[in-house]
């Protein structure tokens, strides 16, 4: 059992984007190779993890990965963030000792990383094969918000010492990185449900679905005071304990007793939609650029991924930004109406799975 190759996989908690990105990836490689042995690291819960990453996989918990911290969905605890960097570099080389021993223990024919920079400088000190994915990296947002000193070239050097990074599209440019390769867009994509959704819901054919989620960073949006929209639904979240009349409690409608046969993924609630409401998110923009599903995104000008996300989006989805304050209070009736009225782009197709599960595979000699 132990001479069968060991992918140790790295996933960081800061939202769920970085589990969208990694999740179809391992779903492709264990399609092709069931013998892998696959571990992830990650301080995301086993259960979201499962719901996406549907090959095997032992879970070990793990908060090494500072991202930065967030006092909701959109808002940078700047101040706190940089002294949790100094403090994660304050003994460094002791740190990616010990990473590397527990690599070395852990047996790890290789590591991937989405995003963190300590499994890189801990395979790297241990000589096992490691390479990053990501759109962003912590390296660059560490400059943008703590600035360009000893730091953030630590980080660069683990990135840039790695024997690749692949840039998922959309993402920031990286210019800084010798290794970097580019690669296609990745995303799962659900089946549209819609049908079975209106059966079960009782909803009439001309009445819309608006799907609304904020990432996996503890935050929520004040729907109960809302003003009502004719003819429109939201999906929201279980913990936000919404009292609102037209609100539709999303983990309801992915039960037994709701889907006696295959339960409903959040990719499949995603395609059935009518329109996301979400922040500048990797995951939320791809996977409903890939299926054909509007946008409404909030304005967060200040983390500097959203350029080149909102750019691509505006590309390949009907998306319409608002204001924080607009969408707080629900004020968002005239730009759903824009956006489903707008031509739709064709479906992206996202292939940037494949092409990383190819380049792991060489590497991993299978």
């Amino acid at each position: 059992m132990h001479n069968l190759p060991h992918l140790v996989v790295s996933i960081s908690g800061h939202g769920f984007g970085h589990v969208a990105q990694t999740a179809p990836i391992l779903n492709l490689l264990h399609e092709r190779m069931p013998q892998l042995r696959i571990t992830v690291r990650s301080a995301v819960s086993a259960e979201h993890l499962r719901s996406r990453i549907h090959a095997p996989f032992t879970h070990l918990a793990d908060d090494s990965d500072i991202g930065m911290l967030m006092s909701s969905a959109l808002d940078v605890r700047v101040a706190e963030s940089c002294a949790a960097y100094r403090n994660f570099h304050a003994n460094w080389d002791t740190r990616v000792a010990e990473e590397a021993r527990l690599l070395r223990e852990l047996k790890a024919d290789f590591v991937f990383s989405n995003v963190g920079y300590l499994p890189l400088a801990g395979a790297q000190r241990a000589g096992i094969p490691n390479a990053a994915l990501c759109s962003l990296n912590w390296a660059d947002i560490y400059r943008h918000y703590c600035g360009d000193n000893a730091i953030a070239k630590q980080i660069r050097d683990c990135y840039a010492n790695a024997d690749a990074f692949l840039r998922a599209t959309p993402g920031m440019s990286m210019t800084s990185l010798p290794n970097l390769i580019h690669v296609s867009p990745i995303a799962a994509i659900g089946t549209n449900r819609r049908a079975e959704l209106n059966q079960r819901l009782k909803l009439s054919t001309g009445e819309k679905l608006v799907l609304i989620s904020l990432g996996g960073i503890a935050s929520r949006l004040p729907i109960e005071e809302w003003p009502r929209i004719d003819g429109v639904r939201w999906l929201v979240q279980q913990s936000w304990q919404a009292d609102h009349p037209d609100a539709i409690i999303l983990e309801t409608l992915q039960t037994k007793n709701f889907c006696p046969g295959t339960r409903m993924s959040f990719c499949d609630l995603l395609a059935s939609s009518d329109a996301l409401i979400c922040k500048p998110g990797y995951g939320s923009f791809v996977e409903a650029a890939c299926s054909g599903v509007p946008v409404l995104y909030v304005s967060r000008a200040d983390w500097p991924e959203s350029p080149a996300l909102i750019a691509w989006l505006q590309q390949h989805c009907s998306c319409r930004e608002v204001s924080r304050q607009a969408l707080e209070q629900g004020r968002i009736a005239e730009v759903l109406e824009e956006i489903w009225k707008a031509q739709r782009p064709v479906p992206v197709t996202p292939e940037g799975g494949e092409q990383v599960a190819n380049w792991l595979a060489k590497r991993l000699d299978l």
